[in-house]
């Protein structure tokens, strides 16, 4: 009994003596603790703060793009021809809505978009946190999807660039891609110019993925600069809707129509055809987008001839009444056959280009050398860029007048062996209307009236001119007389050129010319090609296009009527020869 009270009373003794270590024991991991706390609580607040503040801003801070407003495209008298419209963009975040949302058949059905691929899209990639659904839509369809309040789906600001003329400006003005950035025309010339500097703005966003707050910019979105054409608008109509019923009615493959204005070289229309609606994306195919009054090229026949004229009256060896012997009718040089619509005998230079002769043309040009027919040509613009700094402009093609044979020359003479495109026919022919002095063409609104080159002596240019007005007086251009306006102009037609030569049964039509002819203002360029109908010469198919867009142009221009007393007969098109 006393030996259990002993072990007793050791056992108290023990526990005791070692109640102090355990409270020890309790103290150092008590301490251990709060100081692992506070080192733990020093390297988040000190050593990673920066790190944890950036991680948190991530996950609530979002740094967003500010889109820049595209500069407008106006024409000169300040009417918008491409001007950007803020629109709303669909996107939503894959890894917040998943493929198998029950919510995902009624967003399918508003957005209007197919549920199925819907879906398809959102399992490929679900690892993204950003998949578009629909790009630039109307804020009012926006609207319907945001409502539905589907966990994932958002919507944000965009431009979308829109062409309030459509179809009448569009080889001119271009367009661009869903991003704003030109791809044909002037949209692509002067895109850098167009085109805004985007900005940026940082957002607070929830845990959903909802912007609550704009914590303002961060660098601030500047717009585009605006874009000042030289094209009237009016004019653009007119030049448009005439060239399209005449493609129509012969059953053309195209046409083509410029206009200048006669003292500033600035281009007042351009249209073609086929044309292209630039708000409709379906319509982009390479037939319908390029410019054919810059990018095709073709021989100019008959329509060069007042330049032969202008080079022999140049040399000071012609006037306008110099006679020349076109009999019989034809004119052979070795293998080649230079013929005329018919015997014409005896005729004057200025009956020459009156009656379109192949074979007149061609003596006066075998009296010239060859180098001065080509540096007249070349000093009109002929085998040189217009520097219009267009995109895909053709520069043409003239011979080096270097060894050209004499059949070269001839050939030269009535335009064969060269080619040039619309828009440089045009400047030549504004040589003649105005004196003789070459402006530097431009689809920009001149403030000044640019410094122009001499190429030609003013009579020789009023000599020529007066010809050209009694082409349309009495010549193979009397349907391009309306009554109202003296005209002056050069008929052509030429065979147009195919995969194995030139085509027997394919022509193009052309008019070129000017007025009023005792103060000239416009000049116009009309080209049709492949009319299919019976009629293809220039004098019936080019020429009563001529006609009626220079009556309406010059009355829009306010141009006081003068000349053509009474109506040309309409079925005197083609008189004489090759125009």
């Amino acid at each position: 009994m006393a030996g259990q009270k002993h072990q007793q009373t050791a056992r108290r003794h023990d526990r005791v003596a070692m109640a102090p270590w355990r409270h020890l024991l309790v103290l150092v991991a008590v301490l251990g603790s709060a100081v692992a706390v506070a080192g733990r609580l020093v390297e988040l607040q000190v050593l990673d703060h920066e790190f944890l503040r950036e991680q948190g801003e991530a996950r609530t801070a979002r740094v967003e793009p500010i889109d820049a407003n595209r500069g407008v495209i106006r024409d000169r008298h300040g009417e918008p021809l491409a001007i950007s419209t803020p629109v709303k963009t669909l996107w939503a975040n894959p890894g917040e809505l998943p493929s198998d949302h029950p919510a995902i058949p009624r967003l399918a059905e508003v957005a209007e978009l197919d549920a199925a691929q819907l879906r398809e899209r959102l399992a490929k990639n679900s690892e993204r946190e950003f998949l578009y659904l629909r790009r630039k839509v109307q804020p009012a369809l926006a609207r319907e999807v945001m409502e539905l309040g589907v966990p994932g789906v958002y919507s944000r600001r965009e431009y979308r660039r829109y062409y309030p003329a459509g179809e009448v400006t569009s080889h001119v003005v271009g367009f661009t891609n869903i991003d704003e950035q030109g791809q044909e025309g002037l949209e692509l010339s002067f895109n850098h110019w167009l085109a805004g500097e985007k900005g940026s703005k940082r957002v607070l966003r929830d845990n959903r993925g909802r912007t609550i707050r704009d914590l303002g910019p961060i660098r601030e979105a500047h717009p585009g600069n605006d874009l000042g054409l030289s094209l009237d608008l009016r004019l653009q109509y007119l030049a448009y809707r005439e060239l399209k019923a005449a493609v129509e009615a012969h059953g053309a493959r195209g046409g083509t129509v410029v206009m200048l204005d006669v003292d500033s070289g600035e281009i007042l229309a351009m249209a073609n055809q086929p044309a292209l609606n630039p708000n409709d994306r379906g319509q982009r195919d390479p037939a319908r987008v390029r410019n054919r009054a810059i990018t095709d090229l073709y021989e100019p026949g008959s329509t060069v001839k007042p330049f032969t004229a202008a080079a022999a009256l140049e040399s000071g060896e012609f006037t306008p009444e110099t006679v020349v012997n076109t009999s019989p009718g034809y004119r052979q040089m070795g293998a080649y056959t230079i013929r005329d619509h018919r015997d014409y005998g005896r005729l004057s230079l200025a009956e020459i280009i009156i009656r379109s002769s192949n074979v007149g043309i061609s003596r006066v040009a075998s009296e010239l050398s060859g180098k001065r027919l080509q540096n007249l040509f070349y000093s009109v613009g002929f085998g040189q860029s217009t520097g219009i700094g267009f995109p895909g402009e053709s520069v043409g093609i003239l011979p080096a007048s270097v060894n050209l044979r004499p059949v070269e020359v001839a050939a030269l003479s009535y335009g064969y062996g060269l080619s040039v495109n619309a828009l440089q026919m045009a400047q030549a022919y504004m040589t003649l209307a105005n004196g003789g002095i070459r402006y530097p063409v431009t689809l920009l609104k001149n403030d000044e009236t640019p410094k122009g080159q001499r190429v030609m002596s003013e009579e020789t240019a009023r000599q020529v001119r007066a010809m050209l007005a009694r082409v349309v007086d009495e010549g193979t251009g009397k349907r391009a007389d309306q009554g109202i306006y003296r005209l002056a102009g050069k008929t052509g037609t030429v065979h147009l050129v195919g995969a194995s030569g030139y085509e027997s049964d394919q022509y193009k039509a052309l008019f070129a010319g000017m007025g009023p002819v005792d103060d000239p203002q416009v000049v116009t360029v009309v080209t049709v090609d492949a009319p299919s109908r019976t009629e293809y010469y220039g004098g019936e198919v080019a020429a009563p296009i001529f006609g009626r867009i220079m009556g309406d142009a010059l009355r829009l221009l306010n141009v006081s009527p003068s000349g053509g007393a009474s109506m040309a007969d309409e079925s005197a098109g083609a008189d004489g020869g090759q125009g």
